[in-house]
């Protein structure tokens, strides 16, 4: 059974940082994009960033570039969003998510597997 755990969220100030992790099991996924969303009660999820397996490429959403950073690490089959500068406007349920397939794409819908979300609060 594939699993993907999240954790790290939590509430923070403004300006300040986060560090998401997510460990996938049940399944290999190095080959895979990974990635993150976010969502806001009542919005559809936002793409924040992912990750190639091979050459470790990312794509980060508009509203986080510059600010947070997306790794990987292939052999414990586990995917962090560090997240810096952090603004009330990026307080979300964030969601860590794999595509199986080999061409990035940021649409919620082209990815196959979801964890079950960490909440991440920054206050002003």
């Amino acid at each position: 059974q594939v699993q993907l755990v999240e954790s790290g969220g939590g509430l923070v100030q403004a300006g300040g940082s986060l560090t998401l992790s997510c460990a996938a099991s049940g399944r290999t996924f190095s080959r895979y994009y990974m990635g993150w969303f976010r969502q806001v009660s009542g919005k559809e999820p936002e793409f924040v960033a992912a990750i190639s397996s091979g050459d470790g490429s990312s794509k980060y959403g508009d509203s986080v570039k510059g600010r947070f950073t997306i790794s990987r690490d292939n052999a414990k089959d586990t995917v962090y969003l560090q997240m810096n500068t952090l603004k009330p406007e990026d307080t979300a349920v964030y969601f860590c998510a794999v595509r199986t397939a080999l061409i990035y794409s940021v649409s919620p819908g082209s990815y196959d597997y979801w964890g079950q979300g960490t909440q991440v609060t920054v206050s002003s």
